[in-house]
């Protein structure tokens, strides 16, 4: 095996050859650096790694193996983090120039359990700024390009993870997803990404840009790799008290058990969704090969209705706002970030740091976060937009109802130029279009990867289940997974 036939391997295929003696963790992380070493510099993907630990862990894992004292499935296998998921003594940037220097004294709750599997906890991943972003452009460590096109963005926030996932440079990679961030950039660069259930997987040690929307995910070049990943991850944590003590299931094995004797599914196509402007022609056509692929495999498709669905962005544009306006002003200036070296006195500190230390970005959803809080507007704006928000989980509520999945497109273009829009709010918001409801309803939700756009560039569609249901979501991702190879092709790097 070679390292670019590595590369494109999913994780729980190498971590079979790891298992059966064909291949050590040494073995493939020594392929993984190289790679990444190699690739880096035209991608951007990383914003560092060390090296020296991870061969230093590889080689632990392969003595355990030696010992038969394996940590779990995944053991020796490495996983890259988005740079918001606290990594004990390494630095935790959040793709901004506030926190550049700010080493994190913890680990997060889902890198204590991935190193309690075995698994390989390196490499920072670059990311919008504390989040906030559809591109990878607003990060102050430069911009991440896509795989598939370097012109092009792999999508944001957590763009350096799906990028450093479909480059090859690591065999499964953690984001996170307030509005789209995971499922988005899983789309532009053909693999999967799935935004659990709101409380499935602890939020502890994750920098919060909207807490009642943040949730940490998986991107994985299967639907297995995804599955085993939650098994990982998810339950309750005390240290988090919007975590749900839901019981973690063995997803990979309830999910084949489910594709093998359950019934064909009834999959909803939210009418407003379908009838939309701006959906991009290339995904249209890759959406109605999804719906006829389904269909030829016995499962039924039905058109349901999200009435308030057209009021989601707005919604979620004031909701998130308010909470990122409160969430970052703990950066001060004053403990632990940025400071301005010209502040006269200790007002001037906070002034200047705060300026210096946040981008454009950052900048224009503290203020219209704190507008929409202010005296006079807060009932106006943030408690209208919670009243919409309820509207808006009931429709799903109705849906399920009727339907056992909602079935949409994940993003109404393909990957577009960097560049193109991050003079234009507006449009860079509005690519989320498709998937901030599963974020305002709490939802789980996967982006699975369905074809091509002419450009040869990665087109996805979107799969959205009742609360706690992932294997359900799991399940239906693999039986088209079954039947499509999509997830296969890879960017020629």
């Amino acid at each position: 095996m070679n390292q670019d036939s590595l590369a494109y391997f999913p994780a729980s295929k190498l971590a079979r050859l790891i298992a059966s003696g064909e291949l050590t963790s040494v073995e493939l992380s020594r392929s993984i650096l190289e790679r990444t070493e190699r690739l880096n510099p035209q991608v951007n993907a990383f914003l560092g790694w060390d090296g020296d630990d991870l061969m230093a862990q590889a080689e632990a894992s392969d003595n355990r193996r030696q010992e038969g004292k394996a940590l779990g499935f995944f053991d020796g296998i490495p996983v890259a983090l988005k740079n918001n998921i606290a990594i004990k003594g390494s630095l935790l940037t959040c793709g901004s120039r506030m926190l550049e220097r700010f080493v994190s004294p913890y680990d997060a709750t889902v890198v204590e359990r991935m190193k309690a599997a075995g698994m390989l906890v390196w490499g920072r991943l670059n990311m919008d700024e504390f989040a906030m972003g559809s591109s990878t452009e607003t990060s102050f460590f430069g911009s991440t390009a896509n795989p598939w096109d370097l012109t092009r963005t792999p999508g944001g926030s957590s763009g350096g993870s799906a990028a450093a996932l479909a480059a090859g440079m690591s065999p499964i990679t953690l984001g996170s997803d307030t509005g789209g961030s995971i499922r988005q950039p899983a789309a532009f660069c053909g693999i999967y990404g799935l935004k659990p259930t709101y409380g499935r997987v602890s939020r502890y040690g994750l920098v919060a840009f909207a807490s009642s929307l943040d949730q940490i995910g998986p991107f994985g070049h299967s639907v297995e790799d995804v599955a085993r990943m939650m098994e990982v991850i998810c339950g309750v944590d005390p240290k988090d008290s919007s975590s749900y003590p839901a019981p973690v299931s063995p997803f990979h094995a309830e999910l084949e058990l489910a594709l093998s004797g359950g019934r064909p599914m009834v999959l909803g196509l939210p009418i407003e969704y379908f009838k939309a402007d701006g959906l991009d022609p290339a995904v249209r056509r890759a959406m109605d090969e999804v719906i006829a692929y389904y269909k030829g495999i016995g499962w039924q498709i039905k058109d349901v209705s999200l009435p308030n669905s057209h009021l989601a962005v707005p919604t979620y544009y004031v909701i998130a706002t308010a909470e990122a306006s409160s969430n970052l002003a703990r950066f001060d200036g004053i403990r632990y970030t940025h400071r301005s070296e010209s502040a006269a006195d200790a007002v001037d500190v906070y002034f200047k740091s705060r300026g210096e230390g946040f981008g454009e970005e950052v900048k224009r959803r503290i203020i219209l976060g704190t507008f929409v809080l202010s005296s006079g507007y807060h009932d106006a704006y943030y408690l209208k937009a919670q009243q919409v928000r309820t509207l808006i989980r009931n429709d799903f509520a109705k849906a399920f109802g009727e339907v056992d999945l909602v079935l949409t497109p994940t993003t109404p273009s393909p990957a577009f130029v960097r560049g193109e829009r991050i003079t234009d709010p507006l449009q860079m918001y509005l690519n989320d279009i498709y998937t901030i409801c599963p974020n305002l309803t709490g939802l789980p939700a996967i982006s699975v990867p369905c074809g091509f756009a002419l450009e040869n560039l990665p087109v996805g569609f979107q799969l959205i289940a009742p609360h706690f249901e992932e294997v359900r979501l799991l399940t239906a991702a693999r039986a088209y997974e079954r039947g499509n190879d999509w997830h296969t092709k890879h960017p020629a790097l």
